[in-house]
């Protein structure tokens, strides 16, 4: 009998009808090793999504430098972060992935809820595949990355495009590309901040730290940093807080072109001289936590802080696998199912 993807003709007509959502995020190595590290760079780093110059130029910088020098630095860091469950992305990504399903289960909802890296495992495609010889044929797609970004969001869509192409029957498909602004976001944000505060005091300054992205972007139509900055009001509308109690800042910039600001690190050498040596931080781009947070934001920005004269410095965890962002994300996606 004639098969496709993996079923029989009539076991294919029989299983389809299901529903899936798939949790994307962005990736991780599979071990804290230069060769682990550079082969997840080299993913990473040749989307055309990602880094944005002449693509043969970009191709010799990538593979005769910065994968020859990168990878080793890139894999000590991780070491500092990896934890007897592996990469702290893949384990919270897999605990978040089993709460929903959960939710879905007790709620007696018959949904298929994957998670895929975009770079890396599991790849976007063969979880994909998955669904599909699991009878899936309406998918819901939300990205784990609350501001929408070209990099981020739109490499994803790209990856399930690409996939899709080689399929004889496409799903339905929903594909949620922001929820920058989703009240139940901004309420889970609220909470688990409010939480640290009553814990261990409100601090001087509340530090809001998203990565970064290079600021050409933002000339060139990409919206991250005006979602950036949604987020940023909402939150802190939401605390009560004034002007004088925030800063938004960015992270993670690479590479000499000018990124967007005011920097997470050169703010962190700043506040002291300002007297702001009390301060906290929270990484709103990021629904998990990950290297950098963990080790960026809780190890390097810390050490610049206390080195310029703060005093007291603590992060906020991201939001993981918190009940409330776990409800946040079957709110944003029961719509479509």
């Amino acid at each position: 009998m004639a098969r496709f993807s993996g079923l029989t003709k009539d076991e294919g007509h029989k299983r389809r009808g299901k529903t899936g959502v798939l949790l994307v995020n962005l990736g991780t190595p599979d071990e804290p090793t230069a060769a682990a590290v550079r082969r997840y760079l080299a993913e990473f780093l040749a989307d055309p999504r990602v880094v944005e110059i002449p693509r043969l130029v970009w191709m010799i910088i990538l593979h005769g430098i910065i994968l020859r020098v990168r990878p080793a630095k890139s894999a000590a860091l991780y070491q500092q972060v990896w934890s007897k469950d592996g990469s702290p992305l893949m384990d919270i990504t897999q605990r978040q992935t089993r709460k929903l399903s959960q939710y879905f289960e007790q709620t007696g909802k018959d949904v298929s809820v994957q998670f895929c890296m975009r770079y890396g495992q599991p790849s976007v495609a063969t979880t994909l595949q998955k669904m599909h010889k699991d009878g899936v044929d309406k998918l819901v797609v939300l990205p784990l990355y609350p501001q929408y970004a070209a990099p981020t969001t739109a490499s994803a869509f790209d990856a399930i495009a690409k996939e899709l192409t080689t399929w004889r029957y496409l799903p339905a498909l929903h594909f949620i590309n922001t929820y920058h602004d989703n009240p139940d976001f901004i309420d889970a944000l609220a909470a688990s901040i409010s939480k640290d505060f009553v814990l261990n005091g409100q601090p001087q300054k509340l530090v809001l730290s998203y990565h970064g992205m290079p600021e050409r972007n933002l000339h060139l139509g990409d919206p991250y940093y005006c979602f950036c900055m949604v987020t940023s009001k909402l939150l802190v509308e939401k605390l009560g807080l004034t002007e004088e109690q925030y800063i938004t800042t960015f992270q993670s910039r690479f590479g000499k072109a000018k990124w967007l600001t005011p920097y997470t690190d050169a703010t962190m050498g700043d506040l002291p001289a300002k007297g702001v040596t009390d301060i906290a931080v929270v990484c709103p781009a990021f629904s998990a936590d990950c290297l950098e947070t963990l080790e960026e934001i809780a190890v390097e920005n810390k050490l610049i802080f206390k080195e310029a004269g703060g005093e007291q410095f603590r992060y906020i965890a991201a939001l993981n696998d918190n009940d409330d962002h776990i409800q946040m994300m079957a709110n944003i996606v029961k719509p479509h199912i």
